[in-house]
């Protein structure tokens, strides 16, 4: 189906936009992109790109104009709470115009979010058990996740360039400020560093997991999310990381059974600016339970969950990965799967002791869901998945459509 002009807005860096925008302008599609910074440019190879160099302020207008100018129909980008991806879907819901946003996936690797308006805390799916099983009536099974995300060495050398074709064209775009929360090269210094100790770290982390297995009382886990994550900032109560882990902490040393140990998972992408082992244990330290908080960075998440008897988490995707296991779950901030039948809703201090096993049922039923509404299979930083992504990226789109003029 053709007709339709999109406007792209940014991605990741990553070449996945531009082979989307080549793909639907090979099937007839106009298709347009607003440049923000250079690092934009620099993933942009191809015609109808508009610098955009004015301050934030002035974008909803300039937007205005580039939509009338273009007949933009659909909006593409990455993220929907970067600053201008938010002024963009304001405008959009008043101008007839579909944004649609990519995210990291709900199930991962192996899949990537795509759905109309909003993900996450946004997402338009129903957070109503007996809505979900209604959907996924007929639906075939998630496929399983992958087993990778593709090259961790090409999203970081990918992300180098971005960052310094910002920095060295950085006249051309003098009001451009990034949504990150740390200049990226001090983030490259603590990758570096995190990257030097992490054999030792490591090391350390298997020797505490062998002492959480062998324990005789209840093991929870709490798999930490990345500080910059809009996750955390948006669509959660607390100000930031370090107010999540002390808020945790205390309710355990306070409500959580005298042998229970908490195992603390460090993100496997965390710049390693902030020790959060530190910052963890001196919470544990104050609660008067030291001796029963571990540390477990640099550990996959799999040999951490098996012994786990519940999962706390803000919102992290790692808890729908819980939940299909059938751990005890809770969810302290905005999630897509925190409904009445997977996830505790009794509250933190009620949970150590009183949480039970999810639904599994209805857990298959949202995989089900997710997968056939707001999930593709793909990838963003392999050819590969590249490839996979953008094909079934344009499906989603055209088909989406078309099913809105049948509709009408």
């Amino acid at each position: 189906m053709t007709g339709r002009s999109f406007l792209f807005l940014q991605g990741l860096a990553t070449p996945f936009f531009v082979r989307l925008g080549d793909a639907l302008a090979a099937d007839g599609h106009a298709v347009h992109r607003a440049n923000f910074c250079a690092g934009d440019r620099l993933f942009w190879r191809r015609p109808n790109a508009t610098d955009v160099a004015g301050r934030a302020e002035e974008w909803p207008a300039t937007l205005a104009a580039l939509a009338a100018r273009h007949g933009v129909t659909d909006m593409v980008m990455f993220g929907d709470c970067r600053p201008r991806h938010e002024a963009a879907i304001a405008f959009a819901r008043g101008a007839g115009i579909t944004p649609w946003v990519f995210e990291e996936a709900y199930l991962r690797p192996g899949y990537l979010t795509l759905e109309p308006w909003g993900v996450n805390g946004f997402s338009r799916l129903p957070r109503e058990p007996a809505r979900i099983r209604a959907m996924a009536a007929g639906l075939p099974p998630a496929a399983p996740e992958a087993l990778s995300a593709g090259s961790f060495f090409r999203r970081a050398s990918d992300d180098v360039l971005y960052s310094a074709a910002n920095l060295l064209l950085a006249r051309r775009f003098p009001h451009w400020r990034t949504h990150r929360q740390w200049n990226p090269f001090h983030e490259y210094a603590g990758w570096a560093l995190r990257g030097v100790l992490r054999p030792a770290r490591s090391k350390a982390a298997w020797r505490r997991l062998a002492r959480l297995r062998a324990g005789t009382g209840p093991v929870f886990v709490l798999p930490l999310q990345l500080e910059g994550d809009y996750q955390l900032r948006r669509h959660s109560g607390f100000p930031n990381l370090e107010a999540a882990i002390a808020e945790i902490v205390r309710s355990f040393a306070a409500h959580a059974p005298r042998d229970a140990l908490l195992a603390v998972k460090g993100h496997p992408l965390d710049n390693g600016l902030t020790d959060w082992g530190r910052v963890t244990l001196r919470h544990a330290a104050a609660g008067g339970v030291a001796d029963r908080v571990l540390w477990l960075p640099e550990l996959p998440f799999g040999p951490v969950l098996a012994p786990a008897a519940g999962i706390v988490t803000v919102n992290s995707t790692a808890g729908l990965q819980a939940i299909s296991q059938g751990k005890p779950t809770i969810a302290l901030g905005r999630a897509i799967y925190d409904m009445p039948g997977l996830t505790f809703q009794g509250g933190l201090d009620a949970f150590w002791t009183g949480a039970a096993p999810p639904d599994l049922v209805l857990a298959d039923a949202l995989r089900r869901v997710l997968a056939a509404h707001c999930l593709i299979r793909g990838g963003f930083f392999s050819e590969a998945g590249i490839a996979e992504g953008v094909a079934n990226a344009v499906a989603r789109l055209e088909a989406a459509r078309a099913l809105r003029a049948a509709a009408e």
